[in-house]
């Protein structure tokens, strides 16, 4: 059981009618935005990075050890990447749960459950002795370390403006982004010399090791339950920093502050949990978000550049060995291209569309608040993001079309390890700009309309991922990426219908909004 807001505060309702109000006017003598300090926001963005690094870490040093488990297990490579198929399919469903979860009762609690499942997944998969037994115990992974990445996304939004977002939104989704990096160099490692069992003994000690500091020191964000930071959490759900600080609050200045002091916040407490009942948590919310048409036909575009980036990974162990004849090592060490350009890609990203944000903005006359937050309404804020989508999406088309000529001709081993890197760039740059723009639709919901993403991106790609085998075996390795790429182009008129539409749309739904909220205030 769950908290879950009532639909009387406008910041608690259903996601439609509170993001769309959160879209209105800011007052100019509204409090901040987020009382966090600079500093704060960096280290509470730096944990949500490391937490967001689990999911994509357990996906990726997986790949390594695929072809020696399919030997183990006397499977097929078609069977084995079942286990890539029900991974993602979990890393879809999951988020919808723990999404919900975190809007309502807060980012701490969610991530707590989460990890403690990962880690139990961890164990499991450690010990057991069966593919059985591996394909569920990877759904249970998936379960437990898939809704770190829309927390993290949630948390950006609790702290930070839209002016300001892209840099954040760069910072959180570098922890996601390394793992490609790392991840299947430290799979194939352990593979090699210690086995595949310790692949999953390596997740739950460093596991174990992130959990000391977020326990600590990691302070709860959520706006439904701390408002901008100013209104202390439950007292179950503060770190050890922030238990110790009431305290020693509570020691100092005299009896009368002290006493006001802890009737005024435990006043502020009891205003927001009177808005909130206990009920499990719905993954409707996250049905909601998709049936809206700027955010459907933004949620299935990013999906196929999704999809078309993971094909390239999860076809790689397979392609390379037969290609180039690599082991577990090799295999690992092949994907460092892949990972090092996705790692680029946020941070560049990032700071091109806070700064393209500041272009436009000064272009229509727009003044920017930093402090407290804009006024979306008449602000083209997807001319913003998707400006800086299009090109990167563009250079990674390109690159799978050449892909999987490299691959057809069989070219040397340089040509596609530097188009892995500019797969790497150019996809995961476009997908993180649909992710912001995501967030700029629902900043008051930001982990239920992430794990709208997360669902359909990850189902697609699962998809896509049960049939790259069978697409390369019988349409050749040239004509399979050229077909992946020829998606991407096809498709991509969905980003001039967001352009050209997507401000009269939001616009709908923020007005329909403001009449549901006044039509049913309770």
């Amino acid at each position: 059981m769950v908290l879950s807001p009532s639909s009387s505060d406008p910041n608690l309702q259903e996601p439609n009618a509170r993001d769309a109000e959160a879209l209105g006017p800011v007052r100019s003598n509204a409090p901040p935005y987020s009382v966090f300090t600079k500093r704060q926001k960096q280290f509470i963005v730096f944990l949500a990075a490391w937490g967001g690094f689990f999911s994509p870490l357990s996906a990726n040093i997986y790949f390594p050890a695929l072809t020696t488990l399919a030997k183990d297990y006397n499977a097929s490579n078609t069977l084995m990447n079942l286990t890539l198929t029900s991974y993602m399919i979990f890393q879809g469903l999951a988020p919808t749960l723990f999404g919900d979860l975190a809007d309502m009762a807060g980012r701490r609690p969610a991530f707590i459950i989460g990890f403690l499942v990962y880690i139990g997944a961890n164990i499991g998969l450690a010990l057991q002795n069966s593919f059985a037994a591996l394909f569920v115990l990877r759904c249970l992974q998936s379960t437990g370390s898939s809704p770190t990445i829309a927390l993290g996304t949630g948390i950006v939004a609790d702290i930070s403006t839209s002016a300001e977002r892209g840099m954040y939104m760069g910072y959180v989704t570098s922890g996601s982004m390394i793992a490609p990096v790392i991840a299947p160099i430290i799979g194939g490692v352990l593979a090699e010399f210690l086995g595949w069992r310790s692949i999953f003994w390596f997740l739950v000690i460093l596991t174990a090791v992130y959990l000391v500091p977020f326990l600590v020191a990691f302070p709860e964000t959520a706006r439904n339950v701390v408002r901008n930071g100013s209104i202390p959490p439950q007292s179950w759900n503060m770190s050890l920093l922030n238990y110790l600080e009431m305290r020693r609050a509570r020691n100092t200045g005299d009896e009368l502050t002290r006493t006001a002091s802890r009737i005024s916040q435990r006043a502020a407490q009891l205003e927001l949990a009177k808005k909130r009942k206990l009920r499990f948590p719905n993954p409707l919310g996250t049905l909601r978000v998709i049936k809206q048409k700027d955010v459907g036909l933004l949620l299935l575009y990013s999906s196929l550049v999704y999809t078309a980036s993971y094909t390239v990974i999860a076809s790689c162990p397979y392609l390379f060995e037969a290609v180039y004849g690599f082991n577990d090592l090799q295999l690992g060490l092949a994907f460092i291209p892949f990972g090092v350009g996705a790692l680029c890609a946020p941070m560049t990203t990032g700071r091109l569309m806070d700064w393209n944000y500041r272009r436009v903005a000064k272009k229509e006359n727009f003044r920017i608040d930093k402090k407290r937050g804009d006024d979306l309404r008449n602000f083209p804020v997807e001319r913003a993001r998707l400006s800086v989508a299009v090109p990167m999406l563009a250079l990674g088309a390109a690159a799978v079309l050449c892909y999987g000529w490299t691959l057809e001709v069989e070219a040397k081993l340089a040509a596609p390890l530097v188009l892995h890197f500019i797969i790497g760039f150019g996809l995961t740059s476009a997908f993180n700009c649909m992710a912001v723009l995501l967030i700029d639709y629902y900043p008051m919901s930001p982990s239920t309309a992430t794990a709208a993403n997360n669902l359909v991106r990850c189902w697609m790609g699962a998809g896509g991922t049960a049939a790259i085998n069978a697409m390369i075996n019988s349409m050749g390795r040239g004509w399979c990426f050229t077909f992946v790429a020829a998606v991407l182009a096809a498709t991509s008129p969905i980003l001039w219908v967001l352009l050209a539409y997507g401000p009269r749309w939001r616009e709908e739904r923020r007005v329909k909004g403001e009449t549901d909220s006044r039509i049913n205030p309770g």
